[in-house]
């Protein structure tokens, strides 16, 4: 399988080497079971020939050709962690000359992948449109209010759609290299997975943080505010609105066009989030359930079971070992 990593100035570091390092894991792995030829022929690539790193390390690349055809192209994320720095990189010159190839080579029927920021630039060059997809959940609001074309989930970790392929956050990089190997080896995937103790995560609902999401806008911020203060008197649309003196559509289609979910749905994930806080803090279930509004604790149970994949005990012994 021939893999382009095409990555530009400011790349992230650790997402580019996760890149590489779990391809090389997965060719010498494959070598030690005899095969001669590695599975994965990779090559860095860039518009320039040279190219700093967000840290400041100097690379050399090569240059990328559109009328080659790899059977992946795989953008890494540029090192942009806040709104105002993703503006900046997306109107860079070197930012929209790599659209111009990432759609080339979508013409030609390559593959196309990103994890983490680099799937701003994929939106940006119009590649996802009408498509699923997934980001940095940390910036999902921005990404959901600049590409309304595209059907975002920032709570999953990998999203397929056809020839392209977006990954979550920082770490995602390693859950997409993994899906990458995945498609020439299951069982090969399975292997780098143990030898770099990769875990397999289907979702990034359970590192997202509501309120980080929630100040992405001022109304949506004053109702985050206004949950928080009656998780146990439980949900009600036209209350809310009241106190926040706008009408219920208003705040429905806020919370929807920011965090592409409903006011009631946000207001469960912070039920939720405050239900795991004192778990780990070693709050008897019925406590905690009264807390955040859940007459019943079977139900609140399977709820962080759903969201978290662990248990009461799990949660538990996790909060005694930041003690």
């Amino acid at each position: 399988m021939k893999i382009s990593v095409l990555a530009l100035d400011g790349v992230f570091d650790t997402g580019l080497t996760a890149l590489l390092d779990t391809f090389e894991m997965a060719n010498e792995l494959a070598r030690l079971k005899g095969m001669r030829v590695a599975p994965f022929k990779v090559s860095l690539v860039g518009v320039r020939k040279r190219l700093r790193t967000g840290l400041g390390f100097s690379l050399s690349v090569s240059g990328a050709e559109p009328d080659t055809r790899p059977h992946w192209v795989v953008v890494p994320a540029i090192n942009a962690k806040l709104p105002g720095a993703v503006l900046d990189t997306l109107a860079r010159r070197d930012v929209i000359a790599a659209g111009e190839l990432l759609r080339s080579w979508h013409a030609r029927g390559a593959g196309i992948s990103a994890a983490c920021i680099g799937t701003f630039l994929l939106a940006e060059a119009s590649l996802l449109d009408g498509r699923e997809a997934t980001t940095t959940w940390s910036l999902s609001p921005m990404f959901r209010q600049r590409y309304p074309q595209v059907s975002l989930d920032h709570t999953r970790m990998i999203v397929p759609s056809g020839k392209i392929v977006t990954a979550g956050s920082m770490m995602g990089h390693l859950d997409l290299a993994l899906w990458l190997v995945r498609q020439a080896s299951p069982d090969l995937a399975e292997k780098v997975a143990r030898f770099m103790l990769i875990d397999r995560r289907a979702s990034q609902a359970r590192y997202v943080i509501p309120d980080h999401l929630a100040n992405a806008d001022p109304l949506v911020a004053k109702f985050d505010r206004w949950a928080r203060a009656n998780l146990a008197r439980g949900f009600s649309l036209t209350e809310a609105a009241k106190a926040l003196h706008v009408h219920g559509r208003t705040l429905q289609r806020r919370t929807e066009d920011v965090l592409g979910k409903s006011p009631l749905a946000f207001f469960q994930d912070l039920r939720l989030e405050r239900a795991q806080e004192l778990v780990a803090e070693g709050m008897r279930m019925d406590a905690v359930a009264n807390e955040v509004g859940y007459s019943n604790t079977g139900t609140l149970r399977n709820l962080l079971r759903r969201k978290l994949g662990t248990g009461v005990k799990q949660l538990r012994s996790s909060g005694r070992a930041g003690d």
